[in-house]
């Protein structure tokens, strides 16, 4: 069904519409002069005056009232605000700058005089003979220092430092054999192409090292912690095999722990490693149930070899030493005097054999 208007007839005479009672008052007390100024064009912002025009222009001329429009959700009411300002444009980031280059420390070197290591005395005592055939017990210290070394790599590329090329031999008693493995390993690792080793007469009250190679006396490792003005490398013994050098105990004292226990102590000893990777510090140390200096150097030490005789040392006794040496973090035991082997080993043997 068509929607139908009121057609005027001809006889309907046009009236003047008659004024409301509040637009005759407002025409009377000029009630328009009293409204706001109006806003210009200009001001608007341009979205909601673009709106307002769009509003008008699609209104038809006889539509039905248009119900008012729904207040702007939120987010147009975050597209009406004015835009922030745009971030600055991110820096370019700065290049780093170039690592310095490692400085190279100049290795230490020791030029006293060479002595000649008393050959005849090694054999009596039976010792490892230098440039001497191969024994059992040649091959005993090889398989020992082999680990040693190889241990040693490890904590120096753990981080260690200097302490990795350092090795304590201790015993828990005298009469263990320490003195003995300490000068024997000393000359199966001088016999590495490409090592150096310092066997170092740490048993300051009882030094022995020195009368075991038959080596003159002199200054040595507590005169450098005593008087700074000694360089501990002008203290050390050359000998007339390749790659052994011998720092001698030094003179007698009765504050060798508390000189030890210095922070005089660490610069001394690492004097002795100084820009030589390669170069391995052995420590012949007094026994550590009787002296209390080995505690001491097994702070410095990055390895300790406890030696035990098989038929001498208690479990008590060797319990306790690895306890006072517990400020070592690698301690290993080496068990000396033995005679028979479960598995039928001889080392040496073979080399002498023909068949």
């Amino acid at each position: 069904m068509t929607e139908q208007t009121k057609i005027p007839l001809p006889s309907d005479a046009v009236q003047p519409r008659r004024k409301s009672s509040l637009e005759r008052a407002s025409e009377g007390l000029d009630l328009a002069s009293l409204g706001g100024m109006p806003i210009p064009a200009e001001l608007i912002p341009p979205r909601r005056q673009l709106r307002k025009v769009r509003r008008m222009d699609e209104q038809p001329l006889e539509a039905a009232p248009v119900a008012p429009e729904p207040a702007p959700s939120r987010l147009e009411r975050i597209e009406d605000a004015p835009a922030a300002p745009s971030a600055a444009p991110a820096q370019a980031p700065i290049p780093a700058a170039p690592a310095a280059p490692a400085i190279a420390v100049e290795p230490v070197t020791f030029n006293g005089p060479r002595h000649k290591i008393d050959r005849a005395l090694l054999r009596q005592q039976g010792m490892i003979q230098p440039e001497g055939g191969v024994s059992g017990l040649l091959e005993e210290f090889r398989i020992i220092k082999r680990q040693l070394l190889l241990q040693a790599k490890e904590l120096a590329r753990g981080g260690m430092g200097y302490a990795a090329q350092r090795i304590l031999i201790c015993s828990p008693l005298p009469g263990e054999g320490k003195t003995y493995t300490s000068v024997n390993l000393a000359l199966s690792i001088a016999a590495e192409k490409e090592s150096e080793v310092v066997l170092v007469d740490a048993d300051f009250a009882k030094p022995s090292v020195l009368s075991t190679l038959g080596l003159p006396g002199g200054k040595g490792l507590m005169d450098a912690l005593t008087d700074p003005s000694i360089d501990v490398a002008d203290c050390v013994i050359g000998t007339d095999v390749s790659g052994l050098y011998v720092l001698p105990a030094g003179s007698m004292t009765n504050s060798d722990t508390e000189q030890l226990a210095s922070s005089h102590t660490a610069q001394v000893l690492d004097r002795l490693v100084q820009g030589a990777p390669n170069r391995i510090v052995i420590f012949d140390s007094p026994p550590a149930l009787a002296a209390s200096p080995a505690a001491e150097l097994a702070k410095y030490a990055g390895q300790a070899v406890v030696v035990a005789r098989c038929d001498k040392t208690g479990q008590g006794a060797l319990e306790d030493a690895i306890s006072l040496l517990s400020a070592c973090p690698n301690i290993q035991l080496l068990l000396n005097g033995v005679h028979f082997s479960p598995s039928g080993r001889r080392f040496g043997s073979y080399y002498g054999y023909r068949g």
